[in-house]
């Protein structure tokens, strides 16, 4: 098969031999075991776990780790027991399938049960073995990429139980590239009318973005030229979904949203973080109220940065991020930035639970001291914030009637003069979503 074979090569890049060897063992284990079962798409299922184990490679995940993703299924769907991988491959990858399998046997009576209980789950999964965590995000992900093959009524139940567990999981590992995408693929399979009318708007609006954003950056680039300061500068794209949430949110129509230009910077320490936002603040003004230094105060998933809107070029706001190299690998890959980006390539296992502990620790202290588990912060904030929704949803326009204008505008007013509601009205993302058609 030639996906094994390019998998193979590319683990060669950054696993030794042997570990390769034992990852070519467990795909020819899981081969054999999935032999004659077919995915709804008519593909042999291998082809599942192989793509799961990809995605895990591409984060450099060990060869335990990907050995387990390749077996993930074999428990579950065949007549293969614990006992059988642990003499083939060792406990820690028997644990690891050990542990996916029994997160998919969870069942729950409501759905407030089920975000609250298979939160507190997976974090006690994550105690042990945060690669359990990592292989079962990696499953719904591939799952939610192919689930064109599934009827109408699966691709919702899913799409929305991806919605209100694993996209906000992986949101709180800090898991920001897995964290967007999930919920766009939710999006679209939620409202497939909603997203091809914003997927084509956006597409349409981007040429006429392409010139202003190309002078933004060159712009920033020579400041940051003439200040001896360097930064790699990049312009940022608003997903699919997160256009539509703040167009919910903020009662903006489609062009408000998406004139709102975005930066990208990376330098190379903390210090020219802030070094790098005066020069911005030079450049452009910065609106009133719109900073925020999740540098010095890190999110609760280990996110930093530093957040500034400006008013740029023709009065657009423009949106920058400012952040270290290690800050990216952080915000792009959270608790998994421990495991997958070591120097020397070589992976720490001890070294990696020990950061991975830490991580967590102020998360399951939480989950510790509420006796119930419906009472986890899973549950409190959204909860609140549903109700919220719901008593609002009255206040709410319709929110198609304003994409009539696709075109972005030269000219727009700031956010703070564009807001209507207040923002206790604001629903958060998943309720944004679900609450109605």
């Amino acid at each position: 098969m030639s996906e094994i074979a390019e998998f193979t090569r590319h683990l060669g890049h950054y696993l030794p031999a042997p570990d390769v060897a034992l990852v070519s063992r467990a795909f020819e284990f899981s081969d054999s075991a999935h032999r004659g079962q077919y995915r709804k798409s008519g593909e042999p299922y291998i082809t599942h776990p192989l793509a799961v184990a990809s995605i895990l490679s591409q984060w450099r995940l060990d060869a335990q780790g990907l050995a387990a993703a390749l077996l993930h299924d074999v428990m579950e769907d065949t007549s293969v027991t614990k006992n059988e991988l642990e003499k083939k491959f060792g406990k820690p990858v028997a644990d690891m399938v050990d542990g996916v399998s029994k997160l998919d046997q969870i069942e729950f009576d409501s759905r407030e049960e089920a975000q609250a209980e298979s939160f507190r789950k997976m974090l006690l999964a994550m105690a042990r073995d945060v690669r359990v965590i990592l292989i079962k995000l990696a499953d719904r992900l591939h799952n939610m990429r192919t689930l064109d093959a599934m009827a109408q009524a699966h691709k919702k139940r899913i799409a929305k139980e991806t919605l209100d567990i694993y996209a906000p999981i992986a949101n709180r590992l800090g898991l920001n590239a897995l964290y967007l995408e999930l919920q766009d693929l939710c999006f679209k399979h939620l409202y497939p009318l909603r997203y091809r009318i914003l997927a084509k708007a956006i597409k349409a609006a981007r040429g006429n973005r392409r010139e202003v954003m190309n002078r933004l950056l060159d712009v920033i680039r020579e400041g940051f030229a003439k200040s001896d300061l360097i930064a790699v500068v990049t312009g940022r794209e608003k997903t699919i979904f997160s256009v539509y949430k703040k167009m919910r949110e903020k009662h903006y129509t489609f062009s408000q949203v998406f004139d709102i230009y975005g930066v990208r910077v990376l330098v190379p320490d903390k210090t020219t973080c802030y070094a790098a936002l005066g020069v911005l603040h030079e450049l452009y003004k910065p609106i009133p109220g719109k900073f925020k230094d999740y540098v010095a105060i890190p999110k609760a998933n280990g996110y930093q940065s530093l957040h500034s809107t400006l008013f740029g070029p023709f009065g657009t706001p423009l949106e920058v991020q400012i952040r270290t190299h290690d800050m990216h690998r952080i915000a792009e890959a959270g608790v998994a930035a421990h495991w997958l980006y070591k120097a020397g390539g070589e992976l720490d296992l001890a070294e990696a639970q020990r950061e991975t502990s830490r991580w967590l620790q102020s998360l399951l202290e939480i989950q510790s001291e509420s006796g119930d588990s419906k009472d986890s912060p899973t549950r409190s904030t959204c909860s609140r914030r549903r109700a919220r929704s719901w008593r609002c949803r009255a206040a709410r326009p319709r929110w198609i009637s304003r994409m009539a204008c696709t075109r972005t505008s030269a000219t727009i007013a700031s956010p703070r003069e564009s807001t209507t509601n207040c923002c206790r009205c604001a629903p958060s993302s998943r309720t944004a979503t679900i609450s109605r058609s």
